[in-house]
């Protein structure tokens, strides 16, 4: 073959292509698994750095921050790796991994409700030989009934909810001229053994997809609606304002905001590992204050 009529061939192939709307692409990516998968990772990995690096709003940020050098602080600051949780990338990954599992769930929910709802019965020998898993078996037996109630017994012998399923296949014979002849019909009956067990667990990642999503959005509410304040008082005194905490790196900003109801604290317990020490962070197991 020539390089023209190679050329030609490939064009010929490449026409003969249907063409799949760019709409459809881009809904096909967004709904992949493989990029649900790595925007998971992304997320786990920057939480990991989150971790490493002391955020801005835990208490010791100051010295962490000051043991830094200046290129260090530059290139963190930069990089909003001091406050990776409210970063937008981490809420823009959070938000895109909550749109990969809705369209993903769209995509595939439908077919595993079918095979939970109408699973398919029947088979032919040719789509049974081309499975990844197969067996030939011989079975004897007076006759089809027979050999199927001995696969139903050994189906419940491992634990397969079994069903029977009959189809009836018609062939038409053939005049003179190799033609169909429909007055040569002859009818047979398949019986099918159909056995399933575990059918429900199809259900398990859509239920993880729920789970998730709800932890997603309550994170996101959280991160951005939540807040860091103080409230200082003693034992019989009664207030009906906070300190709102806003931090900059190593700086924090106090504003006082009036709340729309009144606390009253009416006792305050800690309790330390060592009776004798200090009242501080190192030596304290439990603090707790009572107040309505």
């Amino acid at each position: 073959m020539s390089v023209t009529e190679e050329t030609i061939d490939k064009i010929v192939k490449a026409a003969a292509k249907p063409s799949v709307p760019i709409g459809n692409r881009i809904l096909d990516f967004l709904s992949s698994v493989r990029l649900g998968v790595s925007v998971l990772i992304a997320l786990v990995l920057l939480s990991f750095v989150g971790m490493l690096i002391v955020q801005q709003n835990v208490n010791g940020f100051e010295t962490f921050y000051l043991s830094l050098t200046p290129a260090e602080k530059t290139v963190f600051g930069w990089l909003g790796l001091f406050d990776v949780y409210h970063s937008w990338y981490f809420l823009g990954l959070l938000l895109f991994l909550s749109l990969n599992i809705v369209l993903a769930s769209i995509d595939h929910f439908p077919a595993a409700w079918k095979y939970i709802s109408e699973p398919k019965l029947w088979a032919t020998r040719g789509w049974l030989l081309k499975q990844k898993e197969k067996a030939i078996i011989k079975i004897e037996g007076s006759d089809k009934n027979e050999i199927a109630e001995k696969v139903k017994s050994v189906f419940a012998q491992n634990n397969l909810k079994s069903r029977f399923h009959t189809e009836e296949i018609i062939n038409y014979g053939t005049d003179e001229k190799g033609r169909r002849d429909f007055n040569k019909i002859e009818t047979n009956q398949n019986l099918y053994v159909f056995g399933e067990s575990g059918k429900w667990n199809r259900l398990g990642a859509y239920i993880v997809h729920v789970f998730l999503l709800t932890l997603f959005l309550g994170h996101y509410i959280a991160l951005t609606t939540g807040f860091d304040a103080d409230v200082r008082f003693i034992p019989g005194q009664t207030t009906n304002e906070i300190q709102l905490i806003q931090t900059n790196l190593d700086k924090q900003e106090r504003y006082t905001v009036a709340l729309p109801f009144t606390i009253t604290c009416t006792d305050i317990e800690q309790q330390l590992i060592n009776p004798k020490g200090d009242i501080g962070i190192g030596n304290t197991v439990d603090c707790g204050r009572k107040s309505k």
